[in-house]
């Protein structure tokens, strides 16, 4: 993706040592499930969302561990042991929704899932691709959803497809169908009685001003959603984040947010270098998946990119969306804990 450039904690102190983040997070959140949906399980320090036991970074511990690297078995399980989003993927998401879904289930946990099909996806760069028309569109938005049933579920809808028409990348002539197809597809998942939406909306090193967002947020349905993401798969800190969300809550009428802390915990790449959001080095876990944020207008810290997956081939890294080891041991390693 371009330019974006949910095994927890028992206490939030210990949070923030984990993380090397103190003064990011609070122990306390007001935010809950939504009203009227139905109780998720309880967190279990702070968070209540569901952790993979069949994850690229499980897997990868063990690997570890057959080798003998038990260090590196340890440093891996920062990630091993915190909930991820699932990105379904291919023409077909049914079957990653209901595996996920099948998974939480027995302990009445959240899951986090990435709706990431659009057409003319990623404006034909590193993570090209997405539905081949609007109806197939359409289908597969409705059969990711109905997928998910009535299980307590957040989804982050499209991942750039918003800020992709407010910077210019996504062409003119696609701009009417996508914001038509991005607020269907916020009223079919709102269809679900316990799923929450949020639509992507970048990251303020990306949109200079929140208020370029506004027009394009509402005619992508955010009035119906539960709100917008913001940092997904980039590396800006969280009191970065924070402001540029709350000054776009503002325009919205008091929207909330969810934010991607997957691996800003050194914040981004120093410096005005180009592609800084891919695969860029040197960078840190953040603060685990929570809703406990501290933040009335945050709703959740997310993982939502998944550590250690790449961000394409930049950098000597494999195409997007692989598996990247070393990459992801060392966001691990150099998270404090």
């Amino acid at each position: 993706m371009s330019r974006r450039s949910l095994a927890t904690l028992a206490l939030a102190t210990a949070l923030l040592l984990l993380t090397g983040c103190a003064g990011q997070d609070a122990p306390v959140s007001p935010v809950g499930p939504p009203a009227g949906r139905g109780e998720a399980a309880p967190p279990t320090g702070g968070s209540p969302f569901w952790v993979d036991p069949d994850s690229d970074a499980a897997r990868q511990v063990e690997e570890y561990e057959k080798q003998g690297r038990a260090e590196d078995a340890r440093i891996m399980r920062r990630i091993a042991n915190r909930p991820l989003a699932e990105w379904p993927a291919g023409d077909d998401p049914v079957p990653d929704v209901t595996r996920v879904v099948k998974g939480a289930a027995p302990e009445g946990r959240t899951v986090v899932l990435v709706a990431y099909n659009i057409p003319h996806r990623d404006c034909g760069m590193y993570s090209a691709g997405g539905a081949r028309d609007a109806q197939a569109y359409r289908d597969w938005v409705d059969a990711f959803a109905s997928a998910v049933g009535d299980a307590p579920a957040i989804v982050i809808l499209e991942p750039d497809a918003v800020p992709h028409i407010v910077d210019g990348c996504t062409p003119a002539g696609h701009h009417a169908e996508r914001l038509e197809l991005l607020a269907g597809a916020v009223e079919r998942f709102k269809r679900q009685p316990r799923t929450r939406v949020y639509l992507d909306a970048g990251n303020p090193a990306w949109i200079d001003a929140p208020a370029k967002l506004v027009e394009p947020l509402r005619r992508a349905g955010i009035a119906r959603a539960d709100g917008f993401a913001l940092n997904v798969a980039n590396f800006q800190k969280n009191d970065v984040v924070r402001g540029f969300g709350a000054g776009l809550s503002r325009l919205l009428g008091g929207t909330h947010f969810t934010v991607d802390t997957s691996r800003n915990g050194a914040g981004p790449l120093p410096g005005d270098r180009a592609d800084a959001w891919c695969n860029p080095p040197g960078r840190a876990l953040g603060v685990p998946p929570t809703d406990r944020t501290g933040d009335e207008l945050v709703d959740a810290y997310l993982w939502i990119k998944r550590p250690g997956e790449s961000d394409g081939t930049c950098r000597g890294g494999p195409a997007a969306g692989t598996w990247w080891p070393d990459y992801a041991l060392g966001l691990a390693r150099r998270a404090n804990g």
